[in-house]
């Protein structure tokens, strides 16, 4: 059977010129062989997107909340698009009598909410840059992005209230205007206009502008709609600027790819929004959903509670990042072996015949329809019974929980990869495709996407199997970091824009993400390690949820932290009749030995190298999180931060010479 290809070549190869490393050749989508997707007509801005679909389908549910009722959550309570518009006007109205109108930097800070998307939508309406204010940074950032950007006005979550007058008097300097998504306490108005600033209530600011209306001004499609500023890795955050076209031409790709696989979207699909809306990932997701006429219910922002907001919202399509979906395939896997040995063999024999079938080409649907009812139904219930499409992005999924996902829940498991300069997604991996596990699959039909060679860590873009720096080239890309020319120079050439990450085709015209270009240091030897790719293969075990490697160039080995997956452990525990709880297990030099036995044996399966094997591993039972720092809101590593962290747990491992470095 000929391989399939899902890519077509639209330019040559480059070989290497002066400084400039050689370049694979440009490729692009096959659904957009005969040229991307065409502008749609009265679609100019993003605030043309909600108003055509207000125009369409003002009956829709458009946004929707749990009812709290007697201190329980009841059903999910609707408002239609017509509801919605008559808010967006009101606020956009508001914010216009205060003396806000275009280009004016409007910040929100707080949780996904109705409230959020109505701001948004009058930000849009008005041409004010939307400047998204993270949750998860802390005030540092929070303050530093108010500052850097100039924001004169900001929404504001009732309970991050506190956390914004923290960046008193600092802020003051460009903020002027509060207004709460809820109530304001009486302490807060005193605080507030102490500084010479004006708060008002979401019920009094939508009263604000109530006896003026105001024109809505032309907007451009290179007009900025939002500065989304990333959570850097290292430095202060950087401004994306994104415009309206960016946004436009990445919903026309997707639109295109998920008709050309059959999963087109429609005004009756269901999508549950808790990713945070200050990411570009979730923005554009419920872009597109307001697009089609369809409705977004939000979660009561509990991680615990997200799978019952689930059962009881019902979403077609879910979207979520690596460490959710471990969750649930951690879940599920418990759930499992709990259940005694005749329904642990009867849904190990579904999924293994089911698996083979998917292998051989059959749609999930097809693969065993009768094991579907008796077994995986339930998987499927308990996600409200009616997802078709599961999405992950952010970070690398697992192969072994997104091949078992797409087995048992009866849905498309399906990989993104994109960044924030790219308006997030640049590739997605297809359904049916069984092939594409552990790749983001082929590049969605808005982009070019080439390899370039990275001469220092070896990666050929011109070798038999093409390895190199992911570049891409579109209407997507991002218009500059806001106020750091530097920066964007540095990523920004001829149009392409190097995203810092290692890729490698494969034969089917998916890319496989195998390293990040700076993450690389050498060992006293000279041997120089490529740490994200390693991480990318220890991170295979089943054993370990997440894992850090570490080295440094006055020592010849690696070490690591890992947090073990605690099922498995406690599985291996029960096995060899060590009764201990996980904390002390993460302690005992016996389960150290069997997690640095399984990182040794998945080493020798990969053919590494013996420097990059691990000689010696810390188990930390607590993940790596974003309350000690550890990790970014869209959970990568902070790697200075993790050393800084765990520095006398890596000196004693180095102390020690490392277990097995004999």
């Amino acid at each position: 059977m000929a391989q399939k290809r899902f890519i077509v070549e639209v330019e040559k190869a480059k070989e290497a010129e002066g400084e400039r490393p050689s370049r694979g050749p440009v490729y692009r989508s096959l659904f957009a062989k005969d040229g991307f997707p065409p502008p749609v007509p009265g679609l100019d801005n993003c605030w043309d997107i909600f108003r055509t679909s207000v125009q369409k389908y003002p009956k829709n549910p458009m946004l929707g909340h749990r009812e709290i009722v007697d201190g329980k959550p009841g059903k999910y309570k609707w408002k239609t698009y017509e509801e919605v518009y008559d808010l967006v006007i009101k606020i956009g109205n508001s914010l216009r009598s205060c003396g806000y109108g275009e280009g004016v930097k409007c910040g929100i800070y707080g949780a996904n909410c109705a409230e959020w998307i109505i701001s948004m939508e009058a930000i849009n309406a008005h041409g004010l840059y939307c400047v998204p204010l993270y949750d998860t940074l802390g005030a540092g950032a929070v303050e530093f992005i108010i500052c850097h950007a100039e924001v004169s006005v900001s929404f504001v979550e009732e309970k991050k209230i506190p956390e914004l007058l923290k960046t008193f008097p600092n802020t003051t300097k460009y903020l002027k205007t509060l207004v709460s998504f809820g109530k304001v306490t009486p302490e807060q108005k005193q605080e507030v206009e102490k500084f010479g600033l004006a708060i008002y209530s979401w019920d009094e600011f939508l009263q604000v502008g109530q006896n003026q209306s105001f024109d809505l001004p032309v907007k451009k499609k290179s007009d900025i709609c939002t500065i989304m500023y990333t959570s850097g890795t290292t430095g202060d955050p950087k401004g994306v600027l994104i415009s309206n076209e960016s946004i436009l031409t990445l919903l026309a790709g997707v639109k295109r790819l998920l008709e050309s696989v059959k999963e087109e979207l429609n005004d009756k699909d269901v999508y549950l929004s808790y990713l945070p809306l200050a990411h570009i990932f979730d923005r554009v997701i419920e872009e597109l959903f307001i697009w089609h006429g369809a409705s977004i219910g939000f979660w009561r922002g509990d991680v615990k509670l997200l799978i019952e907001d689930i059962g009881e919202l019902k979403p077609t399509i879910f979207c979520a990042v690596p460490r959710v979906l471990d969750r649930v395939y951690t879940g599920l896997t418990q759930k499992v072996s709990a259940g005694g040995f005749l329904k642990q063999a009867l849904f190990n024999f579904a999924y293994s015949y089911k698996l083979n079938n998917m292998k051989k080409g059959r749609k999930h649907e097809e693969a065993s329809p009768l094991l579907d009812k008796i077994v995986f139904d339930k998987v499927k219930q308990g996600l409200g019974g009616h997802v078709r499409l599961i999405l992950s992005g952010a970070a690398p999924l697992s192969p072994h929980v997104e091949s078992y996902l797409k087995v048992v829940t009866c849905a498309h498991v399906i990989q993104g990869y994109g960044l924030t300069e790219t308006c997030a997604g640049t590739f997605v991996s297809l359904p049916h495709e069984m092939d594409m596990v552990g790749t983001v699959g082929p590049p969605v039909p808005n982009v070019d996407v080439c390899l370039e060679s990275v001469p220092d860590m070896g990666y050929d873009a011109l070798g038999s199997t093409p390895r190199g720096e992911i570049c891409v080239r579109g209407n997507t890309l991002f218009s500059g970091y806001y106020k750091r020319d530097d920066l964007t120079n540095e990523v920004l050439t001829d149009g392409w824009f190097h995203t810092g990450d290692v890729g490698e085709w494969q034969p089917d015209g998916s890319m496989k993400i195998i390293d990040r270009k700076k993450n690389i240091f050498k060992l006293s030897q000279g041997e120089y390690v490529a740490v994200e790719n390693l991480e990318n293969v220890y991170r295979q075990l089943s054993c370990i949820d997440s894992i850090w490697v570490y080295g440094n160039s006055f020592e010849s080995f690696l070490v690591a932290v890992a947090n073990p997956s605690k099922p498995v452990l406690e599985r291996w525990a029960e096995e060899n009749g060590i009764k201990i709880d996980f904390d002390s297990l993460c302690k005992d030099s016996r389960a150290k030995s069997y997690i640095l036995g399984e990182l040794t044996r998945i080493a020798k399966e990969n053919k590494l190298k013996g420097y990059e094997f691990i000689k010696d591993v810390h188990l930390d039972p607590v993940p790596f999180d974003m309350e000690r720092d550890l990790i970014t809101p869209t959970y990568k590593m902070k790697r200075p931060q993790l050393l800084k962290y765990y520095k006398n747990v890596i000196d004693d491992m180095y102390k020690s010479g490392g277990k097995r470095s004999a």
